[in-house]
């Protein structure tokens, strides 16, 4: 936006002026670039420098308190003894130790305590705390401590080593690097020879303990496997008894000869009840056949027979044939055929009687074949019981020698072991190598006290730079009209730049040239008379959101304006609780605008016309309250406006009293006073709408107490106001 310096020439007419805003106010966002940067930083220089040197304060005593520290380090590698590795039955067994378990070793407590008594660090200061002085910050804590702490610190003892080992632990590191078995002990102190003795005892003092502890774990080892063989050698003859015991007792086979006779025996039976059974079947199938048929020769035809049973049969059938020849020559009757018929019949009666006889051989024999068959049965049951028997004794007896060579086998492994402790006691706990011992380092650890000076005030800045761009992000005050163009019906009036102390202090009517001041009182008048249809209003209001805002200062600068151009001024003191006018005008009048409105006083008793050609009227007394004249304040106004007056009223924060919200709607113009980076955006929009009316719709706005070289900073379109070569052309100074 732009504004013009230049005042209008007042022997122009007014009437033909129209109504043009001073102000244009285009909104558009801003371009965070590297410019813009470095504005902020150089419109937050007194804050970043501040708070630089809040932070650098104690960062400096630290680093001046700061003693230059020496570090020593040894470097080593831990085999295992040389005959353990040699002696090995696993030939991919390594020969170094697990080297995180040696570095946890280095670290061990027992260590540490040697250390810090050989090496008396009970009599240093950097490790003892007892020797140390208090200093005023710990006593401080101490007492702080001591407010919510009812039992009393002790006090650490001079010689306490408990106190020491944490120091001890601080400065002391060891470490195992990853990619090798290199194991690294180093040490940090303000004495450099201390810091190379450390390591180097160290290592010395962990060899020793670690021969004490492999030679007192080999000890127990060895009590302890002792014990467990005479255990383990009790058991073995138990379970070596209990098998000989139950073999004699039930008497096992244990020879392998009688145990083939058996077998040999068992066979020849089975193989005896086979051919019995065989006979038995063959038998059956003869009787069977025997007693199938009534036909003793048809039968005899299908079965083995004895020989006479055979001679009948062939004897029989050759007498039948004689029979058939026979009686192909002669008839039935023939003597010869009925002779040998007779014949034929008896010897088919031998022949049934011989079978008969037969059948009852077989049914004999078969009983007898039965008898047998059971005895033999009998013989086997009683065979494979006792085979069964000898068979359940037999695994019960290898079962007890089975658990006697158990035990012997975990008494023989004992017995390894004990052998194996033994050969190991006589054999160093490890074998160290030592890479590089430690030596007396001979110069400092560290940068130097420069360096980190150098690297605090770095890092200072840097925090004070980010906390004012935080500060920045954060402000949502009122700087430029940029920020409030998108209120609604608001007419930008002009920056009006901040006056010094010395300035501010005067009365106002003494001769005291401030250009760029005057300059902005005329562009407001300016802007007031363009809103107002090109001539200046004849009531006008000044207002602010809070109190501290300038309207005071802005209505008695309009008022003296206006007088300087030989146009009639009333100013009124409208803040009727807090006015403070009367301390620049000293008019001595014992009433004032309370008085009038609350019909104890006249306008004559009340208006004090000063020598500058300005109207002036006092609040009053502030305790009076009650309002007898509610149109007390038109009535100025159409007073002011018969005399050819304009008034002004130096009212009340519009957010604090509604006075000023009425008087806003009898006035024809409101002048709204913001201070410049004081009032939050959020209160100037809440007092716009307080005060916004059918008649009193558009609000002239004035941005008060404006810091001209911060605002030249800025990346606002009103920022040029305030530019280098304004600045020397109204020759102003910071």
């Amino acid at each position: 936006m732009t504004i013009s310096t230049v005042p209008p020439d007042r022997n122009l007419p007014i009437s033909p002026m129209r109504y043009d805003p001073r102000f244009q106010v285009e909104t558009k966002a801003d371009n965070f670039d590297l410019a813009s940067a470095f504005r902020l930083v150089r419109r937050r220089m007194i804050m970043i420098i501040a708070i630089t040197v809040l932070l650098m304060t104690p960062t400096v005593i630290i680093i001046a308190g700061l003693k230059p520290t020496y570090q020593a380090w040894a470097r080593l590698i831990v085999h295992q003894p040389l005959a353990t590795s040699l002696g090995a039955d696993d030939s991919s067994r390594s020969d170094l130790l697990d080297a995180k378990s040696e570095t946890e070793r280095l670290l061990s407590r027992s260590i540490a305590e040697r250390v810090v008594r050989e090496l008396r660090f009970n009599l240093r200061p950097e490790f003892n705390p007892a020797l140390r002085e208090v200093s005023l910050v710990d006593s401080i804590r101490a007492k702080l401590r001591g407010l919510f702490d009812t039992e009393k610190p002790t006090s650490p003892s001079r010689d306490s080593v408990d106190a020491i080992i944490p120091e001890y632990y601080r400065a002391l590191g060891v470490w195992h690097e990853d990619k090798s078995d290199v194991i690294q002990v180093s040490f940090t102190s303000y004495d450099p020879q201390l810091a190379a003795a450390v390591p180097n005892r160290v290592i010395s003092v962990y060899l020793d303990e670690r021969k004490f502890s492999v030679s007192g774990r080999l000890d127990s080892a060895q009590e302890w496997i002792r014990q467990r063989i005479t255990e383990q050698q009790a058991r073995a003859d138990i379970a070596r008894e209990a098998a000989r015991n139950y073999q004699e007792s039930m008497d096992v086979v244990s020879k392998e000869d009688a145990q083939d006779e058996r077998i040999k025996s068992l066979i020849e039976v089975t193989g005896r009840e086979g051919k019995i059974e065989e006979s038995r079947l063959e038998v059956k199938a003869t009787i069977s056949t025997l007693e199938a048929t009534d036909n003793a020769s048809v039968a005899a035809e299908n079965i083995a027979v004895p020989d006479n049973i055979a001679t009948k049969q062939r004897d029989l059938r050759a007498q039948e044939q004689d029979l058939a020849r026979l009686l192909q020559t002669y008839d039935g009757n023939a003597e010869a055929v009925v002779d040998l018929r007779g014949k034929i019949e008896q010897s088919r009666a031998d022949l049934n009687l011989a079978t008969k006889q037969y059948l009852r051989t077989m049914r004999a024999k078969l009983a007898a074949l039965d008898h047998e068959a059971e005895a033999i049965q009998s013989i086997l049951a009683e065979a494979h019981e006792k085979r069964t028997r000898d068979a359940m004794v037999q695994t019960e007896l290898t079962r007890l020698q089975h658990i006697a060579d158990k035990e012997q086998t975990a008494l023989d492994k004992l017995e390894d072991q004990r052998r194996d402790l033994a050969a190991k006691a006589m054999l160093p706990g490890a074998e160290l190598e030592v890479l590089s011992p430690a030596s007396v380092p001979l110069a400092s650890q560290g940068r130097g006290r420069l360096f980190y000076l150098v690297g605090a005030l770095l890092a200072a800045i840097s925090g004070a730079v980010t906390a004012a761009f935080v500060i920045e992000m954060s402000d949502r005050t009122v700087r430029s009209f940029d920020q409030i163009a998108a209120m609604a019906r608001t007419i930008p009036a002009g920056l009006i730049p901040r006056l010094a102390r010395w300035e501010n202090s005067k009365t106002m009517f003494e001769h005291m040239p401030v250009p760029m001041f005057d300059e902005a009182i005329r562009t407001v008048v300016l802007s007031l008379k363009q809103s107002n249809g090109g001539k200046l209003p004849n009531s006008i209001v000044v207002t602010s959101a809070h109190s501290g805002e300038g309207k005071s200062l802005v209505a008695r600068s309009l008022a003296i304006e206006l007088a300087a151009a030989a146009i009639p001024v009333l100013l009124v003191d409208g803040d009727l609780k807090r006015g403070k006018l009367n301390s620049f005008f000293r008019s001595g009048l014992v009433h004032g605008l309370n008085e009038f409105l609350n019909g104890r006083a006249d306008v004559r008793d009340i208006v004090y016309r000063h020598p500058s050609g300005i109207d002036f009227i006092p609040s009053g007394k502030f305790s009076l309250q009650r309002r007898v004249r509610s149109n007390g304040l038109a009535e100025i106004i159409e007073m002011a406006g018969a005399a050819g007056q304009i008034v002004i009223f130096d009212s009340a924060p519009v957010l604090a009293s509604t006075d000023t919200v009425h008087l806003t709607a009898l006035a024809e113009r409101t002048l709204a006073v913001v201070r410049w980076g004081k009032t939050s955006r959020r209160a100037v929009e809440f007092s716009l709408q307080q005060m916004k009316s059918s008649r009193n719709s558009e609000i002239v706005v004035a941005i008060n107490n404006v810091n001209p070289k911060n605002h030249a900073l800025y990346n606002f379109s009103d920022s040029e106001l305030f530019s280098k070569s304004l600045m020397k052309y109204y020759s102003f100074k910071a």
